[in-house]
């Protein structure tokens, strides 16, 4: 299945892919050099490839966050990435929050974090994955999740579709192609048997007003040029997709759904949740060790590491995908009204990898998009073990 183009987000200038690691900025450089006039791609459309410039680490105060070395920089997934706006630096400290979350509860990342480290490479967030049930009443679904980022200036660039698993998902870029994109799915409950539609209408029906108006309307605000967002904005969009947005749900409704869907199973107990954050292998640096997916496993599984049995990728290699296993994490969970606690697998940390390619016309591009044969598989992920 391929990508259908939606409405295309804006290419930014040319300090939009400016960095602050100098590996970054040796491996770019060694492309531009092949490629001093080829064009890159971004999601459904092309943009002129820009020389990347390296201006050192920048000021993380700058960011309204705590002050970082050189070396731990690496290791942070948006810390090259030079915001200038009020909007794009709120937007930064909700990406980190998320991370922060994240990166506690999935150990593998932090074993990534130690190997990236050691090799002096790079670490470049290069996507996000947002997960969500599509009902109509409640109204929910991709936007969801996609109306508080869409707030903040990201727009769609592509859909897909999953017919296996009744699902369907849209990536969304923002204007500034150096910010991760984001992969949004939602499970299409009317596909499924009678019994996993009532166990998702049971379990949601106590969704809350989790995106309020007024909260779209602050952070339309702050992207219009408002004020940078006060501390309280900052929670309500975070917690917005951090906290669980319905009732705990029955251990039976669960069930009934995993029969026909592991992925809505998951949704019922994680809600809105980072399902993955992306490490972009390509920013490791050429000289770190990492150069590749099949060495960036190696590394992982050296450590200890337990990781997709496969590499994901299509004929013509544009985009290659793995990740590690999914970690089991305590969630809450209701058995005849009284909570307790259920171990139910979270999130993986997946590795892409884009290499530069020629197009139709012999011109050096990059594949930003997703290829659907390969995201298949990696939602199977998160089906718990027998």
């Amino acid at each position: 299945l391929h990508p259908t183009p939606a409405q295309t987000p804006p290419p930014g200038d040319a300090s939009d892919l400016s960095v602050c690691s100098k590996r970054i900025a040796s491996f770019t450089a060694m492309l531009h050099t092949t490629a001093a006039k080829s064009r890159f791609t971004l999601g459904a459309c092309a943009v002129p490839w820009r020389s990347v410039r390296s201006n050192g680490i920048n000021s993380t105060a700058a960011f309204h966050r705590s002050p970082v070395t050189h070396a731990e920089a690496l290791c942070m997934p948006h810390s090259h990435i030079s915001a200038t706006k009020d909007h794009e630096k709120f937007l930064l400290r909700i990406l980190d929050r998320l991370w922060n979350k994240y990166r506690e509860r999935v150990s593998y990342v932090q074993t990534y974090e130690e190997i990236v480290k050691a090799k002096k490479a790079t670490f470049v967030n290069d996507h996000i994955a947002f997960r969500s049930i599509a009902l109509q009443k409640p109204s929910t679904g991709i936007p969801s999740v996609s109306r508080l980022f869409e707030a903040l200036g990201y727009r769609a660039a592509a859909n897909y579709t999953f017919e296996d698993k009744h699902l369907s998902a849209t990536h969304f870029e923002h204007p500034r192609p150096i910010f991760p994109k984001l992969f949004i799915s939602e499970l299409k409950v009317w596909e499924l048997g009678a019994a996993a539609r009532e166990a998702c209408q049971s379990a949601m029906g106590s969704h809350r007003e989790h995106l309020p108006d007024s909260l779209l309307a602050d952070l339309n605000s702050i992207y219009n040029g408002g004020s940078g967002g006060s501390e309280a904005a900052l929670d309500a969009a975070a917690n917005a997709l951090l906290r669980l947005p319905w009732e705990v749900p029955e251990e039976a409704a669960v069930r009934t759904l995993h029969a026909d869907s592991q992925y809505g199973a998951w949704v019922l107990l994680h809600g809105y949740n980072v399902n993955h954050f992306t490490a972009l292998v390509n920013s490791h640096g050429p000289q770190s060790g990492l150069h590749d997916i099949e060495a960036t496993v190696a590394a992982l599984k050296h450590a200890g590491v337990p990781m997709k049995t496969q590499i994901e990728s299509d004929t013509e290699g544009k985009l290659r995908q793995t990740a590690t296993e999914a970690v089991n994490v305590p969630v809450p969970i209701k058995k005849n009204g009284v909570v307790s606690e259920v171990e139910w697998p979270y999130a993986y940390f997946e590795l892409a990898q884009r290499d530069p390619f020629k197009d139709d016309k012999g011109e050096l591009t990059r594949f930003e998009g997703f290829l659907s044969a390969n995201a298949t598989h990696l939602f199977d992920m998160t089906t718990p073990k027998a």
